[in-house]
């Protein structure tokens, strides 16, 4: 039954967080610690999209 083992079976990137098969109930992640481990890091600020002060005339449209 090949098509029984490819629905259980997630298909893509491995884990983000350390690499291994991600499983079908945390998906994308291979466990709920990586999941967890995600959540932790965006809750806590350490994903940040870097951003670049601005002039305040640039605000002003002078």
């Amino acid at each position: 039954m090949p098509a029984a083992a490819d629905k259980t079976k997630p298909r893509g990137r491995p884990c983000p967080i350390c690499g291994k098969p991600p499983t079908q109930a945390s998906n994308p992640f291979c466990s709920e610690r990586c999941r967890d481990v995600d959540l932790n890091r965006w809750l806590s600020g350490s994903y940040a999209i870097p951003a670049r002060e601005s002039d305040e005339a640039d605000e002003d449209g002078s």
